[in-house]
């Protein structure tokens, strides 16, 4: 006997650096602002912001990015994305990277303006953060080929023209320590994504633009955004700059 009301959808994946294995999905933890601002930030470090965005929302890193609906702000964030291979909570930062499988670069997509709006209001970001095809993700690659990367060239350019560039070592936070700060809170499982913050240089996306995104030794992005939907987007009032993360 079928124990569903309805048949069960297939599971979320994600394409594996050299293989024909998939790597299952289970959720997508992201992590706020992680890398300074400018070379003159001097922000004290806080525990980091986390939020999150279904695993249906991540995609293959194709030749085609869909421009989303209800958006007038549609903004780029290139960002490390870790891929946990073993269950764990209240993990140390010393045992932390054990849990990893591997690694890839990725596109945390948002819709700025809804974003602002909910910050504005003290709302959750699901709006602006957990839409269809908001994580584009290139290959995984296994701990095993590219080991645990402390540093490395993070960068994105729009028709060529770089918006965004810092170093893996230049992150806030360490991976380890976002992943132990993670499993305070809920225990991380075996196909959880973690994507670990953007460098300073985000900025809206048009219809056509070609990004070129990528992590040193991780993977490359080369995709062209599609047209606006014709959908008309929320006639949305905010006092703030859309380039805010």
């Amino acid at each position: 006997m079928n124990p569903y009301v309805f048949e069960p959808g297939v599971r979320p994946s994600a394409a594996v650096e050299g293989s024909h294995a998939r790597f299952p999905l289970a959720r997508v933890f992201c992590l706020g602002r992680n890398y300074p601002w400018s070379d003159s930030d001097s922000t004290p470090r806080s525990e980091p912001l986390f939020f999150m965005k279904p695993a249906s929302s991540v995609i293959e890193a194709g030749d085609a990015l869909a421009f989303p609906p209800l958006t007038e702000a549609f903004c780029h964030e290139i960002e490390l994305v870790v891929a946990m291979g073993k269950e764990g909570a209240h993990l140390t930062v010393d045992s932390a990277l054990d849990h990893v499988w591997g690694y890839a670069a990725g596109l945390d997509l948002t819709r700025r303006d809804l974003q602002l709006v909910a910050k504005a209001a003290g709302q959750p970001w699901e709006c602006a953060k957990a839409f269809d095809g908001s994580a584009p993700i290139t290959p995984i690659v296994p701990v095993s080929v590219c080991g645990h990367p402390q540093a490395g060239a993070i960068w994105l350019k729009v028709n060529g023209v770089e918006r965004q560039r810092s170093d893996l070592q230049r992150q806030t936070w360490s991976v380890a320590e976002v992943i132990s700060l993670i499993s305070r809170y809920v225990t991380l499982q075996a196909g959880d994504l973690i994507m670990t913050g953007t460098p300073a240089g985000v900025d809206t996306l048009a219809p056509g633009d070609l990004i070129d995104a990528g992590i040193d030794g991780i993977g490359r992005i080369a995709v062209r955004v599609g047209p606006m939907p014709s959908s008309h987007p929320f006639n949305l009032e905010v006092g703030e700059s859309h380039h805010a993360q």
